[in-house]
């Protein structure tokens, strides 16, 4: 009797436990990703770069001798969504920590669930300042906040273009709207004077109201925030209403990606815009990345790739060191993280009012002969910038 008894407690032990995050020999990991809705292109190339990651963790023994299971759990790029997701990862699946989604409103609303149940959640791509300004414990990013993103293109603008005026046209989301208050700020610590500050809902049919608006201001830069569809519509009725500058640029997102070329078309040639990564870095890992990538899908990721494939490494590298996998020790291993991945340096920061902040070096790239070039800063440039940019009736 007493050896049956031991027999169900110990198959109900292990029933228990291989339902849950970590099976015998499985570590089974949800990820929240909008694979379907207009984030989808984002969502599909995080998802694949996970995958890679994955692949490679399982060929040298997976992490703690487990094999990395993947699944995506479609947010559909719906905060709601992704909070509902968020709860049934932690009350449900006793995940003890979370990754992943895209959109800065998706990554909030993962934050808030994650801090409320003390559960460790690294965001991978969402940029709004405020998501690691609320003074979180458990909420830690891995990428700058928009704020950071421009930081290599305004020392491309002082040092290179040195323009005294800028035109600001943002979509009205989380991450449009800080990258446009950041742009005003710096306009104003740079003496840049702000001709136009326009917001407009994401996916926009027509941008020439606007633009004829920002036309009659001749403003020497007009600067952008926008995802790829708004972004390569926006060039291309740039280049109908001949509305010439010395130069145009991107804050990353649509603008940094393959995408905007392929939309935008000659539109697109000369176009500069902030980047956080780029498949030319020599970061350990980064370019073997790239290349893995591009013979899988056909091109090389932008930096959103990168960041969804560093990511597993830093949960790699965080749940090798933890004294457990316990929510608590998790948080303390990865607050403790100091590592250089493929996307770059990663190290949690306090500091200019962020809590568990990522800092780095941001890039910037310009559109050459149809292709994304790195020009700045210097130590990381592949090629030499292309300044100053013929106006539009000197194209071929």
């Amino acid at each position: 009797m007493r050896r049956l008894s031991i027999l169900l407690i110990l198959v109900f032990m292990l029933g228990i436990f291989s339902s849950g995050i970590a099976a015998a020999d499985t570590l089974n990991l949800s990820i929240p990703l909008p694979l379907t809705g207009s984030q989808a292109k984002f969502g599909e190339m995080e998802k694949k770069s996970y995958e890679i990651a994955a692949e490679e963790i399982n060929a040298k023994g997976g992490i703690k001798g487990k094999k990395v299971v993947l699944e995506f759990e479609d947010s559909q790029g719906k905060p709601e969504i992704s909070r509902s997701i968020a709860e049934k990862l932690i009350d449900v699946k006793k995940q003890p920590f979370i990754i992943g989604d895209y959109s800065s409103s998706c990554s909030k609303a993962i934050a808030a669930v994650a801090e409320e149940r003390k559960t460790p959640y690294l965001v991978v791509t969402g940029a709004a300042d405020d998501i690691t300004q609320q003074n979180y414990k458990y909420v830690f990013r891995m990428n700058p906040s928009s704020a950071y993103y421009s930081s290599g293109l305004m020392s491309f603008l002082s040092e290179v273009v040195k323009p005294k005026t800028v035109a600001i046209l943002y979509e009205s989301s989380d991450f449009g709207t800080s990258g446009a208050k950041d742009m005003e700020n710096q306009a104003a610590k740079t003496g840049m004077k702000v001709l136009v500050n326009e917001k407009y809902e994401k996916g926009a049919v027509d941008f020439k109201p606007v633009l004829s608006k920002l036309k009659a201001t001749r403003p020497d830069v007009i600067y952008m925030v926008s995802y790829v569809m708004d972004a390569a519509l926006l060039m291309k009725q740039i280049k109908e209403l001949r509305i010439d500058a010395k130069l145009f640029a991107g804050g990353a997102a649509g603008f940094a990606i393959p995408e905007f070329i392929d939309n935008a078309k000659d539109a697109a040639e000369y176009v500069v815009t902030s980047t956080l990564w780029s498949s030319q870095v020599t970061y350990p890992g980064a370019k073997e990345y790239a290349e893995k990538y591009k013979k899988m899908n056909g091109d090389y990721p932008s930096y959103h790739g990168a960041e969804a494939y560093s990511a597993l490494y830093i949960l790699k590298d965080t749940l090798e060191r933890a004294k457990s996998w316990s929510s608590e020790d998790i948080r303390t291993a990865m607050k403790a993280t100091d590592m250089v991945t493929a996307f770059g340096p990663i190290k949690f920061e306090d500091k200019d009012g962020y809590q568990n902040q990522n800092f780095m070096d941001t890039l910037v790239l310009q559109v050459m002969n149809g292709v994304h070039q790195t020009i700045w800063p210097k130590k990381y440039a592949t090629t030499k910038y292309n300044y100053p940019i013929p106006k539009w009736r000197d194209r071929k």
